[in-house]
């Protein structure tokens, strides 16, 4: 049959988003993708603050008011969950690799593990940072 047969139907070539139901392993799946590149962006922030350091007492003051701004503490706790979701993840993926946690259900907690883990770790690095500056 042509492709112009009316008899035939048209098809999606592959599967799309529209097919598949949303799950916490594709979740996870694009938050370790996207937390990579985020951690890549934030780390020119950190070569601006060491660089920043290196200049001098006046240019470190403008970097750590901009840090202290509500921006910039936006920036580096968001930073800072990327970094605690992509370590988490990350160890998730490498327990796979080395074969563990295939079935379903280890699948599936192993993915809400790597969600609130990274929570509770960003939580802890934050009140753990708060104590030490004086701020808790």
């Amino acid at each position: 049959m042509a492709a112009s047969d009316p008899r035939v139907r048209e098809r999606p070539l592959s599967p799309h988003l529209q097919v598949y139901r949303w799950q916490v392993q594709m979740v996870t799946s694009i938050l370790h993708r996207a937390t990579g590149v985020v951690l890549a962006l934030g780390s020119l922030l950190m070569v601006c603050a060491f660089l920043s350091l290196a200049a001098g007492p006046e240019q470190w003051a403008h970097f750590s008011a901009f840090a202290r701004s509500p921006l910039g503490f936006l920036i580096l706790f968001g930073w800072s969950w990327a970094l605690s979701f992509h370590l988490i993840n990350g160890i998730r993926h490498l327990l796979q690799d080395a074969g563990y946690g295939f079935a379903i259900e280890k699948f599936v907690r192993n993915s809400w593990i790597s969600v609130f883990g990274s929570l509770v770790l960003t939580m802890l690095i934050w009140v753990l940072a708060m104590m030490q500056r004086g701020g808790a």
